[in-house]
C-alpha cells in the first residue's frame, strides 16, 4: 500500500478489513489543499464507493488495479449526484463489464437510470445486500444531509464502516489515511465557511438513524478516514448542527 502515482500523489491504504481508501491531493483556487477520496471494498463482489471526478478516472483506476483486477468490480456506488461522487460512473462501467451502479432507489429513478450506461440497482432505505463472506452493505436514505434530495450512505456491517460521503469533510491535501484525532472541529470550520449543508429540519433524526448502526470507521470523502465511537461522533454532529 502507498503511492500509486508519483506525479499526482495518488495513494491507497487499507483502513478497515479489506477496505481501502484511495486519495488524490489537489490544490483548489481560493481553498488551498484538498483531497478527493474513493473507497474500495474487496470481497466476492467488490464495491467502489465514490467514482471520483471523470478527469481523475485514470488515477483511481490505477490505484484499484494495484489491489485487484479492475474488471472484477461488481458494484459502483455513491452517495448522491455530483461530479466527485459519480462523475466517472460510465468509465467504471466500461472498465468492469459485470458491474452496475448501486445507489438509493430514489436516485435510480430520478437520475441514474438515464445517466448511466447500465441499469442501476436501487436500494430502499434500510435494504442490504451480501457482497461475499457474509459481508452485508446496507443503504440508508438521508435526504438533504448534507445536500441532495437523493443523498444516502452505505454501511458495511462486517467491518462496521460507514461510507459517510460529505459528512466530516476536512480541508488539507496531506491528511493521514486514518486518524483517531479530531475531525469534527476541522469539518465544522469548513462547513461554517462554505455553508454546504441544506439544514434539513430532520437532520438529527437522520444522524440518529446512522448512529444506530454503531460504526467504528468513518470513510470520509474529503480528508482522513476516522476510527472510534462513530455513534457518539454522529450525535455530537447533530448537537452542533442544532446550535447553528
Amino acid at each position: 500500500m502507498g503511492i500509486t502515482n508519483t506525479q499526482s500523489g495518488t495513494r491507497i491504504d487499507e483502513i478497515a478489513d479489506n477496505t481501502y481508501r484511495i486519495t488524490t491531493p489537489v490544490q483548489l483556487p481560493g481553498m488551498g489543499g484538498f483531497s478527493f477520496n474513493q473507497f474500495l471494498v474487496v470481497d466476492d463482489e467488490p464495491l467502489l464507493f465514490h467514482t471520483g471526478p471523470r478527469k481523475m478516472f485514470g488515477l483511481v483506476r490505477e490505484a484499484v488495479a494495484s489491489v485487484m483486477p479492475v474488471a472484477r468490480l461488481r458494484h459502483i456506488s455513491f452517495s448522491h449526484i455530483e461530479a466527485d461522487e459519480c462523475g466517472s460512473l460510465n468509465e467504471w462501467l466500461a472498465a468492469a463489464p459485470n458491474s452496475a451502479p448501486l445507489c438509493g432507489a430514489f436516485a435510480a429513478m430520478l437520475s441514474v437510470s438515464d445517466m448511466a450506461d447500465r441499469e442501476p440497482r436501487g436500494l430502499q432505505d434500510g435494504e442490504g445486500i451480501d457482497i461475499g463472506s457474509g459481508r452485508t452493505v446496507r443503504w440508508f436514505d438521508t435526504p438533504h444531509l448534507p445536500h441532495g434530495w437523493e443523498c444516502g450512505y452505505l454501511v458495511d456491517e462486517k467491518s462496521r464502516t460507514l461510507f459517510c460521503g460529505d459528512l466530516f469533510t476536512q480541508p488539507g491535501a496531506d491528511n493521514v489515511p486514518l486518524t483517531q484525532g479530531d475531525v469534527l472541529g476541522p469539518s465544522e470550520a469548513m462547513r461554517k465557511a462554505m455553508d454546504y449543508y441544506a439544514h434539513a429540519p430532520n437532520s438529527r433524526a437522520l444522524l440518529e438513524k446512522l448512529a444506530a448502526t454503531s460504526p467504528t470507521t468513518m470513510a470520509c470523502m474529503h480528508g482522513s478516514a476516522w476510527r472510534g465511537d462513530g455513534a457518539a461522533l454522529l450525535r455530537t454532529l447533530a448537537d452542533t448542527l442544532s446550535t447553528g
